[in-house]
């Protein structure tokens, strides 16, 4: 799935090549990735054409495109999310359509177009969304954020006895940090992603703090992380961050750093990737013969 680097390309994108143009048609070609404006397609396309897209913003994995308002109260904006392989592509009118083509605005002579091959994204009019959508107002901010509370963050991580990684993918706390760019922080700052929160300093979850924030700038100044055809950014182009990473998918690889073979165990129906020298596990011990407790 598509992380906050990768959203954020594509954000750039859109604010250079799709704001203050007239959207004079919209195709739905197909319902499902509309399905969440419940009025419909046919009102998801009334209710934008006419209209122009003024900005492109992002909070963690979400994307919107505020439209210029009518009145004086706040405006409406397209509200997108990439879910596992959506893509918006700008094209020019008459390129061939991509075989996955979904939704398609017409902006003069060219055209933005959603695809998404397996079809967990989609778009959505976003009422009164301009400023922040209210379909995603509970999502916490992300740590690139100029408006993200580091001190916030510190506590809310030390009070809770969940692993530092789940507590990484925990939208609520944090946004945009996917699975990729919590191990690769995590390796950064030295810290095994089971480690419980409550265990460790607050200089060491600051240390993964900025390890979250190391990672995810450097893919953005590489495109993000591509691993297939599915992530690009709005012009088709790949990312090639992930020539750059130092354990997500490298499993039996020496670790760069102490040079120990990188370990994958599964998590959350996913995988974690980790160096067993420099991230050491927490120990389990029995006390008193109750529940483990992890140290």
């Amino acid at each position: 799935m598509p992380e906050l680097p990768e959203v954020e390309v594509v954000r750039r994108g859109l604010e250079a090549h799709v704001l203050a143009q007239p959207i004079d048609r919209i195709e739905v070609l197909h319902l499902r990735p509309v399905r969440r404006h419940l009025a419909g397609a046919a009102d998801f396309v009334d209710r934008l054409v006419g209209h122009s897209f003024v900005d492109a913003r992002r909070r963690g994995k979400y994307l919107w495109l505020p439209l210029d308002a009518d009145g004086a109260g706040p405006g409406d904006a397209l509200l997108a999310h990439l879910g596992m392989s959506g893509q918006m592509l700008v094209q020019p009118v008459g390129a061939p359509d991509e075989r996955h083509l979904r939704v398609r605005f017409g902006l003069g002579s060219t055209e933005l177009r959603f695809v998404d091959q397996r079809m967990f994204g989609g778009l959505s009019l976003s009422v009164g969304g301009a400023e922040l959508p209210p379909e995603i107002a509970h999502i916490a901010r992300d740590p690139l954020d100029p408006g993200f509370d580091d001190d916030a963050f510190v506590r809310r991580v030390r009070r809770s006895e969940s692993g530092i990684k789940r507590q990484l993918l925990n939208q609520s706390l944090v946004s945009g940090v996917g699975n990729i760019y919590a191990d690769e922080a995590l390796w950064l700052a030295r810290v095994h992603g089971e480690r419980p929160g409550s265990r460790l300093d607050g200089s060491r979850v600051r240390a993964v703090l900025d390890g979250a924030r190391t990672v995810m700038l450097a893919a953005l100044g590489e495109g993000g992380t591509s691993f297939d055809a599915l992530y690009v950014n709005v012009n088709g182009e790949s990312g090639y961050f992930d020539r750059s990473l130092q354990v997500y998918g490298q499993e039996g690889r020496p670790c760069s750093r102490c040079g120990t073979q990188i370990r994958r165990v599964p998590f959350m129906n996913r995988s974690s990737y980790f160096c067993p020298t420099c991230q050491p596990p927490p120990r389990r011990a029995r006390l008193g013969g109750s529940a483990g407790s992890i140290r």
